[in-house]
């Protein structure tokens, strides 16, 4: 499938397509993800408006597909401290999937860079696919376990890679305490 998309496409279809890219989710066939996008309401995000904030608990409950445009997604050490851009997202990423499956708080802030087009879908849109249409909505939610699967691996991945270096970090410090240890040990007790 080719990156660019005829301009006289219809926004279904170009989400359609969006939505069967690696950013978003690949495993789902074409057909599947046109029945999906019927079930999506669009939106549109002007710039510099906050999707949602981590930590938050309210209006958890959909998942959204980027049709165009491009959304900054942010991480905070706390509540209270700056958010650190962790990657710009473009036309075909996904961005709150864990809340449609789970409806916890967000685990990270979405900003939108540019004014976004975007398909919206509900946890209630999603029941009413999973009563009308159980096999597409079973294939959707295999191919948002497999999304979330693949960046949990990915993060257990970063996660043995910090704590690799962490330990060579701590063995480096100890070595050059006892270094330390030793050179500002009295000279009486060294036995010179």
């Amino acid at each position: 499938m080719s990156d660019t998309f005829d301009p006289q496409m219809p926004v279904q279809e170009r989400a359609a397509h969006l939505l069967v890219t690696p950013g978003a989710l690949v495993q789902l066939s074409l057909p599947d993800a046109r029945e999906v996008v019927r079930y999506m309401q669009p939106c549109r995000i002007d710039a510099d408006t906050t999707i949602f904030r981590a930590g938050d608990a309210t209006d958890v409950d959909y998942m959204m597909l980027v049709i165009d445009g491009d959304v900054t997604v942010e991480s905070h050490a706390s509540p209270t401290s700056e958010g650190m851009v962790v990657t710009v997202l473009g036309p075909g990423s996904l961005i709150g999937e864990m809340g449609l499956i789970d409806g916890s708080p967000r685990s990270a802030t979405c900003i939108a860079a540019t004014n976004v087009a975007a398909g919206r879908l509900s946890r209630e849109a999603l029941a009413r696919l999973m009563q009308e249409q159980p096999g597409v909505a079973a294939r959707l939610l295999l191919a948002i376990s497999k999304r979330l699967s693949d960046h949990l691996r990915e993060a257990n991945r970063k996660l043995m890679t910090f704590t690799q270096v962490s330990r060579a970090l701590q063995q480096e410090l100890d070595a050059a305490h006892a270094i330390n240890r030793r050179l500002l040990e009295p000279k009486g007790r060294s036995g010179h």
